[in-house]
């Protein structure tokens, strides 16, 4: 951990309003080290920084006493919150060897998960009840097989990747794109409360950093260079998750997608990938076998689910892998309005089958 002198120093370049990274790479060339670049005369910082930069660098960070306290406060206040600059020898290589790696990260949990091999599963925020399977199996499997899912911590495929290995009983990271003294989707509070226990969150941003909307395509750099993989389970053509997949081209990083349905918009991304290069996996050891440094897959014996009734188990043979309207299923399967609806009740109690909005119903792939 930094000490207090050395972490103020570090606030000072990087909160300083109007220096961003950019601003604060250029410093830190120019001066040679963090000391020296508190220290240049105006005259060097005109090399680096504008008239309004310069006038914002004279005045610092706003409140800045208040600044260096509370994120003081922050550190000491828990054995898993910590800091990572630049240099450390902590810091991810892989992030390091990207074209714009972060001055400062903000660690909250097990900092030597940083270590890790690293394989990022990203994806809709509003996934079809199979992308979620998909993606919480997906994660289960290949964190099982020894690399560490990394994620975004958000709604949807990012929240079920994450569940997905803490259900194996292995550890997760998650970038986030807020300060970590703020939890954010609420929703996944339990969520993050569990990862920052078990796994990692990590953040470029500081204390108090609230969600704004440019900081989550920013962060996606982050995951997609911290990881040597990237593995996109849904997406529509113009979702985030589709950024964060370039961004891992860009970084020399393998890309894989799992094709859909060709009727659902939340397969489209994933189609468009592949047709663009990516690789199309159907089961994790289409990942393993060329991600480098993965281990190995477990094999696992096939768990049967116990047997249906005729009728439901009629529906479910009918039903096909894509989403299917009520009418159109009591076309196929034999039966009343009133023996479908019910039979389509058990199979969802029963989770082989799930409940779409415009009452549509699609098997699942366990079943």
């Amino acid at each position: 951990m930094l000490e207090r002198p050395e972490l103020a120093a570090w606030l000072r370049l990087l909160e300083t309003p109007e220096i961003g990274r950019a601003s604060a790479r250029r410093l830190l060339t120019l001066a040679g080290s963090l000391e020296a670049a508190l220290e240049l005369a105006d005259a060097r910082l005109c090399e680096a920084l504008d008239d309004a930069q310069l006038k914002a660098w004279r005045a610092g960070p706003p409140d800045f006493d208040a600044l260096v306290d509370r994120s003081w406060a922050w550190l000491q206040a828990d054995a898993g919150h910590d800091v990572l600059v630049l240099g450390d020898p902590d810091y991810p290589a892989p992030l390091l060897q990207t074209a714009d790696p972060p001055l400062l990260l903000w660690l909250h949990g097990r900092r030597e998960l940083l270590g890790r091999t690293m394989l990022a599963i990203v994806g809709s925020r509003s996934p079809t009840a199979q992308g979620a399977d998909n993606a919480r199996a997906f994660a289960g499997e290949l964190a099982a097989a020894g690399l560490l899912i990394a994620s975004g911590l958000a709604l949807g495929v990012d929240g079920a990747a994450h569940e997905g290995a803490l259900a194996r009983g292995e550890p997760t990271l998650a970038v986030v794109g807020t300060g970590l003294d703020r939890i954010y989707p609420r929703t996944n509070a339990k969520l993050w409360r569990r990862i920052a226990t078990e796994g990692l969150i990590v953040s470029e941003y500081g204390l108090g950093t609230p969600p704004l909307a440019p900081n989550f395509p920013r962060r996606n750099r982050i995951l997609a260079g911290m990881a040597r993989g990237c593995l996109v389970v849904e997406a529509a053509l113009q979702s985030g998750s589709l950024i964060t997949a370039r961004l891992a081209v860009e970084a020399g990083r393998e890309v894989y997608a799992i094709p859909g349905s060709i009727h659902s918009p939340q397969s489209r991304g994933c189609h468009a990938l592949i047709r663009q290069g990516a690789k199309l996996v159907e089961t994790a050891a289409d990942v393993l076998e060329e991600l480098p440094a993965a281990p190995t897959a477990p094999r696992h014996g096939t768990v049967n689910p116990a047997p249906l009734a005729a009728g439901p188990q009629r529906v479910l043979d009918r039903m096909g892998f894509d989403p299917v309207s009520f009418d159109d299923l009591l076309a196929r399967a034999t039966g009343t309005p009133e023996e479908l609806s019910a039979w389509l009740l058990e199979l969802e109690l029963d989770g082989r089958v799930a409940r779409l909005a415009g009452q549509l119903f699609q098997r699942r792939a366990s079943a």
